[in-house]
């Protein structure tokens, strides 16, 4: 194994795990075939720290035109199985029929129930807006492979080899995995949103302001549709 992958690891997993639990994290791993976890009450209340950072250097991940009549924001953690099988099946559909035709606006905000999703979202934005939804259909389709350890430093290596699958360069991956500022700024804006849009679960979707659970591909197109019509 290179030696400067495994340091790198070994750092990002004690340099932002003491982080996470400053700010009231939670550590456990979702497995694919775990319940869906769920933050701790010192989580949910947030922390004077989170509230004292600027988020605003955080790029929001969007696709379609933003004077749609409809958008659509997820709220998805990248551990969740839940949010890789939406991801696999009803997204794809609401791409192909109302992202792309230009109906929706679509954004994508993460939700962190635990550090390991916090490192999937930080490689996931490496690449900027252009590359951060191929990796994210990387991250959901191979979410069993690359989440199959009890050994952060292991996660930490899969996640870099999806990186470098979608041509990102190791050094890139290294600065983006490891720097804990952006850890930080991405953990209070999660706050920020779970707070102003009350997020407890994922994946959960806010349509045209409008609170909304999961739901098949038939329930979404006819509240779109709805939406549209109005």
């Amino acid at each position: 194994m290179n030696r400067k992958i495994l340091i790198g690891a070994a750092v990002l997993a004690v340099a932002i795990g003491a982080l996470w639990w400053q700010l009231g994290g939670h550590e456990e791993v979702q497995t694919a075939s775990a319940q869906e976890a769920s933050a701790p009450d010192s989580a949910s209340e947030g922390t004077g720290e989170a509230a004292d950072i600027d988020t605003s250097s955080i790029t929001e991940m969007t696709m379609g035109p933003e004077d749609a009549k409809v958008t659509i924001t997820e709220y998805a953690s990248f551990t969740c199985p839940h949010c890789a099988t939406f991801h696999q099946t009803t997204f794809q559909e609401l791409k192909r029929d109302y992202i792309e035709t230009g109906k929706v606006h679509f954004i994508y905000r993460d939700v962190y129930f635990d550090r390991v999703g916090l490192w999937a979202s930080m490689l996931a934005r490496c690449g900027g807006p252009v590359r951060f939804f191929g990796i994210t259909d990387m991250l959901y389709k191979q979410q069993k492979e690359w989440l199959n350890s009890d050994d952060p430093v292991t996660i930490s290596n899969n996640l870099r080899r999806i990186g470098k699958v979608a041509g990102l360069e190791e050094d890139q991956i290294n600065a983006c995995l490891e720097d804990a500022g952006k850890a930080e700024t991405l953990l209070a804006w999660y706050e920020e949103n779970k707070a102003a849009d009350n997020i407890t679960s994922t994946p959960t979707l806010i349509v045209n302001g409008e609170k909304q659970g999961n739901m098949a591909y038939s329930d979404l197109k006819a509240l779109i549709e709805e939406k549209l019509a109005e």
